[in-house]
């Protein structure tokens, strides 16, 4: 079975050659492709379940059905529906591969019932199974059933691409990300898994949750009495912020404010905290207020 593309691919092909080339980092990538029209295949499937019955003659539906079910007719409107006119790099791999859909829906898929692995991976080598990577889709760092010891990702998992490294989530560093980064402590470690949790934010380093299992102080903290405990920046000698500025503290910060309009240096918000009022203004109950 052979349907009729090959002319509107043509035209197509010769429009887009008149259109700016797209971005190559937005281009998918030969698996991805191959597994998007998977996905659409698949959803073709759901979409044609039972297509066209629920009359009332459940003993002639369920005959016609069963014929249905693996019909040459269901394959073509699943794949008369894969492809947008407007899509041309999913119209050329369709129109390529097409007599192995066809193949694998008449003769293979009871054998092989899972499509993507069948068609892109083994027949077409286009992408790898999960947990594999590269060219001859080797098993990732830390195996092909846990890569990366679930803490990271494959570099190049489940396509011919990557050279099979993990990159860690945040939190996890080291070749099988089974080590924990500055700011998190190992709550869980054994033979198969590695879990790091995030230290108290006053904690550059710790081995425990609290601020009392720091092992060093983040900046703006400082260890006192075997815990760290917020610095008070407002409370130097020097103040951090300008004379026209009240300080505010913060967990392991501040952060300099404008004072009102209507002080001159202040140590808070508001007219009511002005250290001297502007020229034209006066203290009236507490507050700098016009004359």
């Amino acid at each position: 079975m052979r349907l009729p593309r090959r002319a509107a691919l043509g035209l197509l092909s010769l429009l887009l050659l008149l259109l700016p080339a797209p971005e190559a980092a937005k281009k998918p990538t030969p698996c991805q492709r191959c597994r998007g029209l998977v996905d659409k295949f698949n959803q073709g499937l759901v979409d044609t379940a039972k297509k066209n019955f629920g009359g009332g003659n459940t003993a002639w539906e369920e005959k016609t059905l069963s014929k249905y079910e693996s019909s040459e007719i269901r394959l073509l409107e699943i794949l008369e529906g894969l492809c947008e006119s407007s899509d041309f790099e999913c119209n050329q791999m369709l129109e390529a591969q097409e007599e192995h859909l066809e193949a694998w829906w008449l003769q293979l898929k009871n054998e092989y019932p899972d499509l993507f692995e069948w068609f892109c991976v083994k027949t077409l080598k286009l992408c790898c199974s999960p947990g594999t990577y590269g060219p001859d889709c080797l098993a990732c760092q830390g195996g092909s059933q846990r890569p990366c010891s679930g803490n990271g990702h494959c570099s190049g998992d489940g396509s011919r691409q990557g050279d099979g490294s993990c990159r860690c989530h945040v939190g996890y560093q080291g070749p099988l990300c089974t080590d924990c980064m500055d700011g998190y402590f190992s709550s869980l470690r054994n033979e198969t898994h590695s879990v790091c949790t995030a230290c108290d934010e006053s904690c550059k380093t710790c081995s425990g949750p609290t601020n009392r299992d720091c092992g060093e102080c983040e900046v703006g903290w400082v260890m006192d009495e075997g815990a760290c405990v917020d610095v008070d920046e407002c409370a130097a000698e020097t103040p951090p912020c300008s004379a026209a500025q009240f300080c505010k503290n913060a967990n392991g910060s501040y952060t300099c404010e404008e004072c009102d309009s209507s002080c001159v240096g202040c140590t808070g918000e508001g007219p009511g905290n002005c250290k001297e009022c502007i020229p034209g203004y006066a203290r009236e109950h507490g507050q700098c207020a016009g004359q």
